[in-house]
């Protein structure tokens, strides 16, 4: 029996056994996680003798005597083509950071259930006790031959990148970190929708990212791949620029593609004039400042529940306006891409997940929103139905062009 969670300010109140009242009764997320988010289900009944010797031995062994002789059966005859395995070290958990992999659990549950609820896909969710690149790695190819697809999660930069880049390297499935490319696949959908809205293309705008853990590189080498005029990625000292001495090799790299201007300085500094800013990174950014940014300039302010510029502030100067938030119009959700991504590569049984299959997906979800577009209304709802089923045909379809489809 699972141990009881108590309330610590409870000094008074005593469930029947005469301990402190439960969780449940002054949270509903706790009564709403009790005992677990997700259950496996059988997809086939065992009623009988019958049923039994046919899903369990010795119909079973057939099955396997099979797929031993022709290992690629076991896409048709198991789970394991339509199956993601949701993995994480518990180092980089939502908004809370290094809190480990118990911890972490309630998270990739919920992530799972969002695969299955958004995209028809199965996932079971996987913490690690380990946070070395090479342990993650090498456990994760060890568990492999199970799933068809692996969706790294909430683990901490540099090391997703490094992780993600490995696995995909020994691995024959799709690999993919969604805390890079899930945010960066929605926030590229967003802003090719306003700047359709403002009568401009991704090559007119110059956008200043505040971040440069995964989420902020990674859109940065999406939106540079997707052809944005300019980008540039500022951290905590300011703008990532060649000319620093303190930067780290993933830095280094980052100032190599990105600000063709030449930016240096504070982030402030580096919003003058700009079309576009995307936090992903907390903190807050002066008034003044979003003030000084180009006219109908875009502000994606995604960081969780605090925004790097509060809407109310942002509406001033601002022609659109995005954040993480569901309380707030046009809401970067990540649930608008993962769940279509995978069961898009999974139908096709792709071998990886290409940057055209990610911009085919941009591309879909974008179009999504169509001739209803408006200034409150680049990106869709997570609970529009016609989201998934759009970018799940949309990266198959490209999965097949760049020829990474096995079927």
């Amino acid at each position: 029996m699972a141990a009881e969670i108590v309330n610590p300010r409870s000094d008074s109140s005593t469930d029947q056994d005469g301990g402190a009242e439960p969780l449940d009764s002054f949270d509903p997320a706790f009564a709403l996680h009790r005992g677990g988010k997700m259950a496996v289900q059988a997809t086939v009944p065992v009623r009988n003798k019958d049923d039994l010797s046919l899903a369990y031995t010795p119909g079973v062994a057939r099955v396997c005597t099979a797929i031993a002789e022709q290992p690629d059966l076991v896409n048709d005859y198991t789970w394991k083509s339509s199956v993601v395995a949701v993995v994480t070290d518990g180092t980089a958990v939502l908004g809370l950071g290094d809190i480990g992999p118990e911890a972490s659990l309630p998270v990739m549950e919920g992530k799972a259930i969002l695969f299955k609820q958004f995209g028809g896909v199965d996932a079971v969710p996987i913490a690690l006790d380990c946070t070395g690149v090479d342990e993650i790695v090498e456990t994760v190819v060890r568990l492999a031959p199970s799933f068809g697809g692996v969706n790294l999660e909430d683990i901490s930069a540099p090391r997703c990148f490094e992780i993600e880049r490995k696995l995909q390297e020994r691995l024959d499935i799709p690999v993919f970190h969604d805390d890079q490319h899930g945010t960066a696949v929605v926030t590229l959908a967003a802003l090719r929708n306003a700047a359709r809205l403002t009568g401009r293309g991704l090559g007119d705008l110059r956008a200043v990212i505040s971040g440069s853990g995964a989420a902020g590189i990674a859109i940065a080498k999406f939106l540079i791949e997707a052809g944005i005029g300019d980008v540039a990625v500022a951290d905590r000292r300011g703008v990532v620029s060649a000319d620093r001495d303190d930067l780290t090799p993933v830095k280094r790299e980052v100032a190599g593609f990105t600000n063709k201007a030449g930016l240096t300085g504070s982030l402030e500094a580096a919003l003058e004039g700009a079309d576009v800013f995307i936090g992903v990174s907390g903190g807050t950014v002066a008034e003044e400042a979003v003030a000084s940014m180009a006219k109908d300039a875009f502000v994606f302010a995604m960081a969780n529940p605090n925004p790097e510029v509060h809407p109310d502030v942002a509406h001033k100067y601002a022609a659109v306006v995005a954040t993480g938030r569901s309380d707030f119009p046009n809401q970067i959700n990540n649930v608008l891409a993962f769940p279509g991504i995978f069961a898009g590569a999974l139908q096709v049984r792709a071998s990886r997940i290409t940057e055209g299959m990610k911009i085919a997906a941009a591309e879909a979800l974008a179009g999504v929103v169509g001739d209803d577009l408006a200034a409150d209304y680049v990106i869709p709802s997570p609970f529009d139905e016609r989201v998934a089923p759009a970018v799940t045909a949309a990266v198959a379809a490209a999965a097949r062009a760049e020829g990474v489809a096995r079927r």
